[in-house]
């Protein structure tokens, strides 16, 4: 894409910035299923689940958790069949939520929370547990994955929960490691037309630390099996036993340091590789996304708001710069493509859904005062050979107590609503989901 890096970013500051306190606290679940009132209409074709993750449950006891990521997971499920639409929640019956249950704390330790010795324990006890090997922690919060035509719900770590999409109740729990020789595996695999999964997986031993590329088949060779038949399929280790790798084996050019949480797609144009990437100036945002900054008001959060790489032209800096990208990934993964969708961040966590033409440069934008939109999935109209032939959904949600939360759908052409089905429950902002047809 060029040296884009180095221009200047010219981010608009915005000041008095509205709490999002209320999208970041602790919800009761909704195990039982309800009808959402529809306003407009759904595409009777729309037959489906979206199925959407992300953290919900934030203190156990008096011990609460300090960053974003660190939530208990929280499973949502809009099942929408000819217009109509119905909602239920569940928390994950991870072992990590049931051990923090029973003991009313923070037994295992987090992203940015660490576990506190049992206090029931006497000194000696207390100083001896420093010594034992940490328990990893199978809160997998972060995605909905899918293997041999199976869903599970998966983090960074290297452990996966199967869950029944139906019930959402957790039905296994998947160790990579049991398979392959990896320390854990991403949120994000990437699957080719066969259903054939490709996956990233970090391993760590005293002969240092490797990348390795992971490939699980697509097809089921007994009914019971989970990941049985994963490879790894190519392995690159670390040039230094006690650092990441700093890879300059393939194209190189120059530009300033930036960090990157997800990439748009990737393609092959006239014997070069492109690659489109969501990125920002630093790290900082990890540190952004500790709770109590998220939770702060007025001045407090104006002076903790992160600014944003220029990733388009101006009117894109109008709306903060961009995250959650999704793209018509059925027709158009990793190949030459025009349009992409994703949240408008003007605050500190997505305030508009927008879609991006990457041809003519140009942008739609959906934006409701008040209300925080999820990451926009597309769903094709059948039969559609057009890229934007289909339809976008997003669960958007508001801090504020009296209004409904809904599930906005979108013509993904005109990105204009064509209906919205509100259900009366409090939901946190949560990561990433999926649609599944039915």
């Amino acid at each position: 894409m060029g040296n884009t890096h180095q221009k200047k970013a010219i981010f608009r500051e915005r000041q008095n910035l509205p709490s999002i306190a209320p999208l970041l606290t602790t919800v009761k679940e909704t195990p039982q299923t309800i009808p959402a009132r529809i306003r407009g209409r759904f595409p009777t074709w729309l037959n489906g689940y979206l199925l959407r993750i992300g953290p919900g449950k934030f203190e156990f006891g008096k011990n609460k958790y300090n960053h974003w990521f660190d939530g208990m997971a929280l499973l949502h499920q809009f099942r929408m069949e000819k217009g109509t639409v119905t909602y239920k929640s569940r928390f994950l019956q991870s072992d990590t939520y049931m051990a923090n249950s029973v003991h009313d704390r923070i037994v295992i330790s987090e992203f940015g929370t660490l576990s506190l010795p049992d206090p029931c324990k006497n000194i000696f006890e207390r100083f001896m547990s420093k010594f034992e090997k940490p328990t990893i922690t199978d809160n997998t919060n972060v995605n909905y994955v899918q293997y041999k035509g199976d869903y599970y719900v998966s983090t960074e770590t290297n452990f996966m929960n199967k869950v029944d999409i139906e019930t959402l109740e957790k039905t296994e729990k998947v160790d990579w490691s049991k398979f392959i020789a990896v320390n854990g595996a991403t949120a994000h695999p990437h699957y080719d037309p066969d259903g054939t999964a490709y996956n990233m997986g970090n391993s760590y031993g005293p002969s240092g630390s490797c990348y390795n590329v992971i490939r699980v088949p697509p097809e089921k060779v007994d009914v019971g099996e989970t990941i049985h038949g994963a490879q790894v399929i190519c392995s690159i280790a670390s040039t230094e036993k006690m650092k990441v790798s700093y890879y300059h084996s393939f194209g190189m050019y120059f530009s300033k340091p930036f960090l990157s949480f997800h990439q748009i797609n990737a393609f092959e144009d006239q014997n070069c590789v492109v690659l489109d990437l969501c990125c920002q100036d630093n790290g900082r945002s990890l540190d952004v996304y500790q709770l109590q900054n998220l939770r702060k008001a007025g001045e407090g959060l104006d002076q903790i708001w992160c600014s944003h790489e220029n990733l388009h032209k101006e009117d894109l800096e109008e709306e903060g710069g961009i995250e959650f990208p999704q793209i018509n990934y059925g027709q158009f993964n990793g190949k030459k493509y025009r349009y992409f969708y994703g949240c408008g961040f003007r605050h500190l966590v997505g305030d508009s859904l927008i879609k991006v033409d990457v041809v003519n440069k140009t942008l739609k934008v959906w934006r409701e005062d008040g209300f925080y939109p999820s990451e926009p999935v597309f769903v094709p109209v059948p039969g559609a050979s057009e890229e934007d032939g289909g339809v976008i959904l997003s669960v958007v949600i508001s801090p504020k107590q009296n209004e409904s939360n809904f599930l906005l759908v979108l013509d993904a052409k005109n990105f204009e609503e064509l209906g919205r089905a509100e259900v009366p429950v409090q939901m946190p902002y949560g990561f990433h989901g999926t649609f599944v047809p039915i």
